[in-house]
């Protein structure tokens, strides 16, 4: 972007500064001997023309909405429309579920975004032993297709987008979504949302599993094929790196992985025989965004340049609509704290100004109160409002890229870029060439464990050492934080989600349930796309359990295979 007659006249000027301004207030000393991010990635004084003197406008920045998308997915932005505001809700029981889903809406948000209870998410009914205490506490129980009619009771999903946050029984939930759209009469080519789904995440940091990592990955790939045939404007995968973030990693490596799960899932879905164009529209992605708003934006916008140049170079994608990287965003759950929680909203103010001015699609804040209790209706509300006074006061989301151009913010999106490349290398290698045969290589030898361990203990000894300040933890504390009224489910919720179960199986057809079962596990045996026969169990009242119980009989249980039972 310069020639070297300008960079040198911009070197002999920086070196004259230093001698002759700087040098007299570094007598006086900084507050630190080195400056990091979170991810202890060092920070320069000063960034100039020289720390981006190779970068090529076009190749490396170019517009908004054209390649390589650094300056973001979309041409107007933020100009055209906000950001999605998702609020996570569940807790309970459908009803009480439901009932948050209509306040949010009225507050204001424009998209669904839904929490599971652990049975459910584990795949196992809420009259399983194992579910005993854990039903609605931290999310909502839903164990047939009777919970999914009371959770969207009075809303048209054909009018709203609906997040599902959910893995190992995902396709579960998926098949659910569509047996209601076909009860609501809503055409299947009209729900609009994204299934978390993303097994191979699960693997690496947030240990929610049934069955072993490739018969995952093929139930995964089932979704994608499904949803290209059925519900096209429906996103079957959310590749996520929010928990891999959340179990310790640095900014590179939640972007490296994440970006290395989503091209494990394009080429095992090439191998199922469709085109690249056909599914990589549908893939959506899921970051975190943590304290350090430089280091965050500089991902995000790295993030979209590596995929859109690797798809087309590794597999020759033409549309736009394919090497778009789109993402949804929440605020880091781990930088919460116990301690001073009203401290929370600050944080979580900065880390959704870092999601916006690095260019999310949807974005859900946390609520203050998320490291105390399922958060309450009034942190909600705060955390609701959060993102509407951003998107209508601050004006931040009034210019594309605002920080486009900066030389510090090209200069750490060229270092993200370089980081994140060395490590899709590292993970290609393992698989001789595949990036999905290294990421399950890598799950085999404990490569992503080992790296995010690292990471993370190094944080810690940070912390604890007082070179990472977390206010109100380690640094500004205080013996009397204010009593908060949280939120507390009832212990009445489970013999009301057991009720229902109960009925539900009195009332159905158990012939019918039998008989789709045993389609289902025919078709698991045959190698054929299990959803249709899914979408058939639910529709006759088929459980949770008893579905992933059909999986269970055919692969096993992970945990097993390892030694976890």
């Amino acid at each position: 972007m310069f020639d070297e007659e300008e960079l040198a006249a911009i070197r002999e000027a920086r070196e004259e500064w230093e001698e002759e301004t700087l040098s007299e207030y570094l007598e006086y000393g900084e507050r630190k001997d080195r400056f990091a991010t979170v991810s202890n990635h060092e920070v320069d004084r000063l960034y100039t023309p020289e720390d981006i003197a190779d970068l090529d406008y076009e190749a490396d920045l170019g517009f908004p909405g054209e390649e390589p998308y650094t300056r973001g997915a979309y041409p107007t932005m933020y100009r055209g429309r906000t950001w999605t505001m998702r609020q996570f809700a569940g807790f309970g029981t459908a009803e009480e579920t439901n009932e948050r889903f209509h306040y949010l809406t009225d507050e204001g948000q424009t998209g669904l975004s839904v929490a599971f209870d652990m049975p459910s998410l584990m795949g196992i009914d809420s009259d399983h032993p194992m579910a005993d205490g854990e039903v609605g506490k931290e999310g909502v129980a839903v164990d047939t297709l009777a919970d999914m009619e009371v959770l969207f009771d009075g809303i048209d999903i054909g009018e709203v987008s609906t997040s599902f946050t959910i893995n190992p029984s995902a396709a579960v939930i998926y098949a659910m979504y569509v047996a209601l759209a076909d009860q609501q009469g809503v055409d299947r080519d009209q729900i609009r949302g994204t299934l978390q789904n993303d097994m191979l995440k699960e693997f690496i940091a947030q240990k929610e599993w049934v069955i072993p990592p490739e018969p995952s990955l093929d139930v995964v790939t089932d979704t994608i094929e499904y949803a290209v045939a059925e519900t096209p404007n429906f996103h079957p995968v959310s590749v996520s790196g929010y928990h891999i973030r959340e179990a310790g990693s640095t900014a590179a490596q939640e972007a490296a992985f994440t970006l290395a799960d989503g091209f494990a899932y394009v080429e095992d879905t090439l191998e199922r025989g469709l085109d690249v164009d056909e599914f990589a529209p549908l893939l959506s992605f899921f970051f975190n965004s943590h304290n350090s708003i430089f280091e965050e934006v500089a991902k995000f916008r790295a993030s979209r340049r590596v995929w859109a140049r690797l798809m087309d170079e590794w597999y020759d994608a033409e549309l736009p609509e394919s090497k778009r990287l789109k993402f949804h965003t929440q605020t880091a759950g781990q930088s919460l704290t116990a301690q001073q929680p009203l401290n929370n909203v600050v944080r979580t103010t900065v880390q959704a100004m870092a999601a916006v001015l690095g260019g999310t699609q949807s974005l859900h804040t946390n609520s203050y109160d998320e490291a105390l209790a399922l958060p309450s209706e009034q942190a909600v509300r705060v955390a609701l409002r959060t993102q509407q006074i951003l998107a209508e006061e601050s004006g931040v989301g009034d210019i594309v890229d605002p920080l486009g151009g900066s030389y510090a913010i090209e200069s750490l999106t060229d270092e993200m870029e370089a980081e994140i490349l060395d490590y899709l290398e590292e993970i290609r290698e393992l698989g001789d060439g595949s990036v999905r045969d290294g990421v399950l290589a890598g799950l085999d030898s404990g490569f992503f464990h080992r790296e995010i361990q690292e990471a993370s203990y190094e944080y810690q000894k940070r912390v604890d050492a007082g070179e990472e300040t977390v206010v109100g933890v380690n640094a500004y504390e205080t013996d009397n934080d204010p009593d908060l009224d949280t939120l507390h489910v009832d212990e009445s919720v489970q013999d009301q989600q057991l009720e229902r179960l109960e009925r539900v199986k009195r009332e159905r057809d158990d012939a019918a349930v039998e008989d789709r079962l045993d389609a289902l596990e025919t078709a698991i045996e045959r190698d054929e796309n299990v959803m249709p026969y899914i979408v058939d169990a639910v529709k006759a009242y088929a459980t949770m359990g008893e579905i992933m119980e059909t999986f269970e009989e055919q692969y096993g249980q992970y945990s097993e295979r390892i030694g976890l039972a």
